[in-house]
């Protein structure tokens, strides 16, 4: 039997939701202009919360027309299956048929041959698809007893509602509507997801089972319910006269993260189908690496671990990049803007560009827009394959005493991006995921 020969992998169409913009134009113009996302929120009650800003997709609505050009057919298909996806879902197979439009992918396909990957949170059931169950317990007995739950609350809950929030749903959707038969998988590693998506849809690719993978990431960190349990466990960033300043990664001054919402989606293709129909490359998928590092003892703290698993993602990265790693490039960090992770990412990344030679410019778009869960790392990518494309690098944005722990070279306006990208993103549960990138 003989083996299948190893594919090289590359990226050949993008599609971005985000508070920065929902198209490639537009997120470039917002972030080589120094633009921010991040602004006073419209669909989430914010009294009773420690913040009244965040990085809300202001032109997303929902309707089909935030979809991208679709066919008669497609649109009708997305337009009927509406009442089963939340806006996390809707947000991710925009950015999935974005994606495939903008890869010039056509019909004339073999389905077996394509598959999609997407990584998601969890996303929770907002509290209104149980409002009429709970009016109708009420009008019973005046208060709520559990107790009538079963026969008077449940039959009033739309029997498709669980459909709107199963993590598994954006790649469902996408691969039903696209008819994309091949390897498929959902990943919930929350912001680690989109790049251990990468790394898994490239490897089937190179493994020959596919040819063509669509793989995305979607999320929110603006829900009535996740807000308030975010707000509750995590540090957030305290309110400021001007919002744009409220992200502020690895600096001294930082306090916490900014809350948003967001997808992002690439077309992966072998470089045999792409060059054979003749594709635009954006990049190429070279590295990969991932790490999971608990905390090690009640003792050592959040950022000892932290620091290890990010810098063992890294690590392994630039190991799997190997010789095809260019001189020049630029690393794109997490940049939660939070003390304790930016402590330790920082002190990771200085572990690892301590061994190269040559400075390496680092960013972080979260100052642009915060973090959007599991859509955060897509949108991320998206913006550094965008900085590769046109040249520049995008400084990290209120970045103006950094932490002592920042002992490398953050980027600064219009430096170059140099020939590829290693992104990084993790977990504060310490699940690490990095991905290298080179330019076409």
């Amino acid at each position: 039997m003989t083996a299948p020969r190893s594919q090289r992998v590359v990226i050949t169409g993008l599609g971005i939701i985000s508070p920065i913009g929902n198209d490639l134009e537009t997120a470039w113009n917002n972030l080589s202009q120094g633009h921010s996302g991040i602004a006073p929120v419209d669909r989430l009650p914010t009294d009773d919360l420690p913040f009244r800003s965040g990085g809300e997709v202001k032109d997303f609505t929902g309707s089909i027309d935030d979809y991208g050009p679709l066919d008669k057919k497609l649109q009708r298909a997305i337009k009927k299956n509406m009442k089963v996806m939340c806006r996390e879902i809707e947000m991710g197979v925009a950015a999935a048929q974005k994606a495939l439009v903008h890869s010039g992918l056509g019909s004339d396909r073999d389905p077996d041959r394509c598959g999609c990957l997407f990584g998601c949170d969890y996303i929770l059931t907002r509290p209104e698809e149980y409002a009429d169950g709970l009016r109708n317990c009420l009008e019973l007995a005046g208060k709520f007893d559990m107790a009538d739950w079963p026969t008077r609350g449940l039959p009033k809950v739309n029997p498709l509602w669980l459909l709107k929030y199963l993590p598994n749903m954006p790649n469902s959707h996408v691969a039903i509507y696209n008819d994309f038969r091949g390897p498929n998988n959902s990943l919930t590693v929350r912001e680690a997801s989109m790049n251990l998506s990468v790394a898994e849809a490239a490897d089937i690719i190179r493994r020959d089972a596919a040819d063509v993978m669509l793989v995305g990431a979607t999320g929110s960190r603006l829900h009535p319910l996740r807000t308030a349990h975010v707000a509750l466990i995590d540090r957030l960033a305290s309110e400021r006269a001007e919002p744009a300043e409220m992200s502020r990664p690895f600096d001294e001054s930082c306090d916490g993260m900014v809350l948003g919402e967001g997808a992002g989606a690439v077309m992966l293709e072998s470089l045999e189908h792409a060059q054979a129909r003749g594709a635009k490359i954006w990049g190429e998928v070279i590295g990969h690496g991932a790490a999971m590092v608990g905390p090690l003892s009640p003792a050592q703290g959040k950022r000892d671990y932290l620091r290890i698993s990010v810098q063992a993602a890294l690590s392994a990265a630039i190991r799997s990049a190997a010789q095809r790693m260019p001189e020049a490039w630029h690393l794109h960090a997490q940049g939660l803007s939070s003390p304790e992770p930016d402590a330790s990412e920082a002190l990771a990344i200085g572990d690892v560009l301590s061994q190269v030679d040559q400075p390496i410019p680092v960013t972080a778009a979260k100052s642009y827009f915060g973090n959007l869960g599991a859509g955060g790392a897509a949108v991320e990518l998206i913006c550094s394959l965008l900085a590769l494309e046109h040249g520049p690098l995008f400084p990290i944005r209120n970045l103006n005493s950094p932490n002592p722990q920042v002992t490398w070279t953050p980027a600064q306006a219009g430096c170059d991006a140099g020939k590829a990208v290693i992104h990084t993103s993790f977990t504060l549960q310490g699940q690490s995921s990095s991905l290298v990138v080179a330019a076409a």
